[in-house]
């Protein structure tokens, strides 16, 4: 029986020599700066308009200013549940003395993959996911590829076990050059900075019963292994359509509509309870670890996780049925 070790150590191979995880690190090398660069002109901002550094002043003028806002008569009804929830989470962190936002290099990694979870990593995975069986339609090596004495099935658990590997440097080349390029602006300290979740939800704001503070260090953890679960899915998504679609161009034109639509339905979708059900909605799991509004009412991070893991678990059994049945010689 052919091991499964050289066909994964083959399939990472050919991720490495397209180059296309160089391609995203490079990309993140060139973001990242200008990120930083925005949040430290942001922090500087508002220390000349307020002539202070303390945090709580800031958070005091967040909420004020949410508070009118929510005084008026053109604001929706959906958009001011999620102002009352953010005024709510400021007051909490005020009432125990905890910055939500203390500069320093981990905060930013922290942050940045909470706001990379929903879009921007995504379409980092996909970029290297979309191609990985319909680029050996175009490249004419699938008939070589299926007709070796090797078990189908195994040719396809090896793009998965490369897909694991690339998912894995993704998120962890995320963090780290998020942390080092940061840090130099903001310091490489706050490992051990308390950080409050433990939020929940609730129809009439956020239930603060369980909240408990956690060092950074252990939420950046939560944070990244839940960005990490996300690309997966999306990852599992992107391998199915590159099963099924043979055209490398059409499989990355359908998930980018995909991620797109979902970025856009998750911020218009609040009135639309059947949207919760839809994968890309869900993707944003680490809003619930900060008490977010979710983007339907009533979600929770446990929903989330159990539709993307029905959805990665889907288009694994496509992906395998529809692989190991094709008729690749005619």
């Amino acid at each position: 029986m052919t091991s499964l070790l050289p066909l994964v150590r083959n399939e990472t191979m050919k991720v490495w020599r397209k180059k296309r995880f160089l391609v995203i690190v490079v990309i993140l090398a060139v973001l990242i700066p200008i990120f930083t660069y925005a949040q430290w002109k942001a922090a500087d901002t508002f220390r000349a308009q307020s002539g202070t550094d303390d945090w709580r002043i800031r958070a005091e003028t967040q909420i004020n200013d949410y508070n009118n806002r929510l005084g008026s008569a053109r604001i929706p009804e959906e958009w001011k549940q999620t102002l009352r929830v953010e005024v709510q989470r400021l007051q909490f962190h005020l009432d125990h003395g905890i910055d939500p936002n203390a500069p320093s290099g981990v905060t930013f990694t922290r942050q940045f993959a909470e706001n990379a979870i929903g879009l921007f990593l995504p379409l980092m995975v996909m970029v290297i996911a979309a191609d990985l069986v319909s680029s050996e339609h175009a490249q004419g090596t699938i008939k070589l590829l299926l007709t070796r004495p090797v078990k189908r099935w195994k040719v396809l658990a090896s793009k998965y076990a490369a897909l694991v590997v690339y998912v894995t440097l993704t998120v962890l080349a995320t963090a780290l050059l998020s942390y080092l390029i940061s840090g130099a602006a903001f310091g490489y300290t706050g490992w051990r900075v308390p950080v409050l979740t433990g939020f929940s939800v609730t129809a009439g704001g956020i239930d603060t019963t369980n909240a408990h503070t956690v060092e950074q260090w252990l939420y950046v953890l939560m944070v990244l292994g839940l960005v990490w679960f996300s690309c997966m899915v999306v990852a599992a998504l992107s391998l199915m359509v590159s099963v099924l679609v043979r055209s490398t161009a059409a499989g990355m034109g359908i998930m980018l509509a995909l991620l797109i639509a979902g970025s856009i339905l998750a911020s218009m979708a609040s009135n639309w309870e059947q949207a919760k059900y839809f994968f890309m909605v869900n993707l944003n799991t680490a809003t619930y670890l900060a008490g977010q509004m979710p983007p339907v009412p009533g979600m929770t991070l446990q929903f989330s996780l159990t539709v993307l893991t029905v959805t990665a678990l889907v288009s694994a059994i496509i992906s395998f049925g529809v692989f190991t049945r094709r008729d690749v010689l005619n």
